[in-house]
């Protein structure tokens, strides 16, 4: 008597379509970034680390331009929406150390709570690829700015305030750019509570001077 033997049915798993493999590429794009930097991350690393084929990643991204395109559009919508937060909504020059100090520390909390975001954002910068995209968010950034540092000058009633604000500008915006990256790169043994306060009164020192 012979004893059949019964075949084991195999359960694919469902399978998914570009509109919801896309998220999951772009996650896998990400932490390529933030291992690796951006020139890691082509089309053949990102099907590895999704476990599928190459075709499957074209079936979602044309090109690696397209892909990159994309993980900058979405993770560059939490760095903007982390800056412009951190940014004051009004000028108040009552206490303007608190002013300094609360903005500082929403900012470098953003980039705590998103740092493989403004890892992201920083890397591509010399890719040409991707790097006009940064250019525009800089923009409104330092639009906003400017209107704030411009109501800050005129509520101290500051002279030659007109040739003073791009100046002040580019300082507030370039201690913003040089601390963030510190903290992304450098170990501190400040929190970032105590962070915010010292670069905050560095800030306000220097734009008490003018």
């Amino acid at each position: 008597m012979s004893v059949g033997t019964t075949k084991k049915k195999v359960i694919r798993a469902p399978h998914l379509g570009p509109e919801r493999r896309r998220p999951q590429m772009l996650d896998a794009a990400l932490k390529l970034v933030a291992e690796s930097g951006v020139r890691a991350v082509n089309m053949e690393a990102v099907a590895q680390a999704m476990g599928v084929t190459k075709p499957v990643v074209y079936a979602c991204f044309a090109s690696r331009e397209d892909l990159l395109n994309a993980l900058l559009e979405r993770e560059e919508q939490r760095v903007f929406e982390g800056v412009m937060a951190a940014l004051p909504k009004k000028v108040d020059v009552t206490n303007p150390q608190q002013l300094m100090t609360v903005g500082f520390r929403a900012l470098f909390k953003a980039v705590d709570n998103n740092r493989d975001s403004w890892r992201l954002v920083f890397s591509v910068e010399a890719d040409p690829a991707v790097a006009a995209r940064l250019q525009e968010g800089r923009r409104l950034v330092a639009q906003k700015v400017s209107f704030l540092v411009g109501t800050w000058l005129k509520l101290l009633g500051a002279k030659d305030a007109k040739k003073r604000q791009p100046v002040l500008v580019t300082l507030f915006m370039s201690i913003c750019e040089g601390m963030v990256r510190s903290l992304l790169n450098d170990k501190h043994d400040l929190s970032i509570d105590e962070l915010a306060a010292y670069v905050g009164r560095l800030v306000l020192a220097a734009f008490e001077e003018a």
